[in-house]
């Protein structure tokens, strides 16, 4: 379901800017204070079938705790590779320090990036945690960085309640009520990455920030910094760059949500290419539904002459293998030899 580049290796072109078509921007402010659903409704449907992806502005984070998270995210990242490997992550919980060589995609190298993993902090004391559900633990954090936990989980934490309400907008676009799939958030899988490129002057088509991908759950959040460099393929195959846009957001859908709308709605592959020479940060929050949510084709989207495409699945078990083909654990001594 993942999408790859060619097997060669040119220097890829730079795109143009995406359309207000191809990437609307949402405005939240009127209906986070009181106003009616519907007029976002109607946007948000039409931004889902056309490329799956959008901006939103006035989303209720602050912006202090935008600015705090990525502060942390540079501190971070500009201490030394053998400091960060103390806090490598566990492949059990997914949570603390993710090094390059991580994750690739078939066909490609290794994505060009680095990152700090968190998620919904679990105590080992939790049912499901002593059960061994995967993906289901608590973070992991240096105890001689308490700045890091701080920014990271305050901005955490207002991604989950953002990704509650964009769930609202979402059941209502669907025809659903609006607490449709806020049944399925006891325990939500969400994860929030602080992710760090190098600087890359001359992208090629076999080594990306990130190669050419889906996303594998049901939505988005991302914030990006100015330097840019996500691109997304339009339905007719071209690629255009979604520019780094003040105090927005990036809002995109996974490919659950095409089980659930029989593709109707669209998972768009998208990419990073960092173009600038310079470092880039970004830190996507992705919300996920509980464990072991049932996601499968709903009635209206379905008929006799148009049955389900995908098959039902459940959730976490979607995740685990989705992550289980991209990401392939090292130990410190081989990350230090490459």
């Amino acid at each position: 379901m993942s999408s790859t580049e060619p097997t060669i290796d040119p220097q890829i072109a730079v795109p143009r800017r995406a359309s207000a078509t191809e990437m609307p921007i949402l405005d939240l402010g009127d209906w986070l204070a009181g106003g009616p659903i519907e007029p976002l409704v109607a946007q948000f449907k039409a931004a889902c079938t056309n490329t799956g992806f959008l901006y939103v502005r006035n989303h209720g984070i602050p912006r202090a705790a935008v600015d705090a998270v990525f502060d942390a995210t540079r501190r971070y990242f500009s201490l030394s590779m053998e400091e960060r490997l103390k806090d490598k992550i566990d492949e059990r919980f997914r949570r603390g320090f993710m090094p390059y060589g991580v994750t690739q995609h078939p066909g490609h190298k290794p994505d060009l990036k680095e990152s700090y993993e968190l998620g919904v902090d679990l105590p080992l004391t939790d049912p499901d945690v002593q059960a061994g559900l995967p993906l289901h633990g608590p973070n992991r954090w240096p105890a001689d960085k308490p700045w890091l936990k701080e920014a990271a989980e305050a901005y955490f934490g207002h991604t989950v309640a953002l990704g509650k309400n964009l769930l609202r907008i979402f059941a209502t676009a669907l025809e659903q009520p609006e607490d449709f799939f806020l049944q399925w958030c006891r325990k939500p899988m969400v994860q929030s990455r602080l992710f760090h490129y190098p600087p890359q002057s001359s992208p090629t088509a076999l080594e990306l920030g990130a190669a050419a991908h889906t996303d594998y759950g049901m939505l988005t959040i991302l914030a990006q910094d100015p330097i840019g460099g996500l691109e997304l393929r339009t339905r007719s195959g071209e690629w255009v760059a979604a520019p780094y846009i003040e105090d927005t957001l990036v809002i995109n859908l996974g490919d659950m949500v095409k089980v659930w709308t029989n593709d109707s709605y669209v998972s768009n592959p998208h990419r990073v290419a960092n173009r600038t020479g310079r470092e880039r940060f970004s830190i996507p929050t992705f919300f996920n539904l509980d464990y072991a949510t049932p996601v499968a084709c709903l009635p209206q989207f379905q008929s006799k002459d148009n049955p389900p495409r995908h098959a039902p699945v459940k959730s976490g078990d979607y995740l685990v293998k989705r992550f289980s083909e991209v990401q392939k654990y090292k130990t410190p001594a081989q990350l230090l030899a490459a």
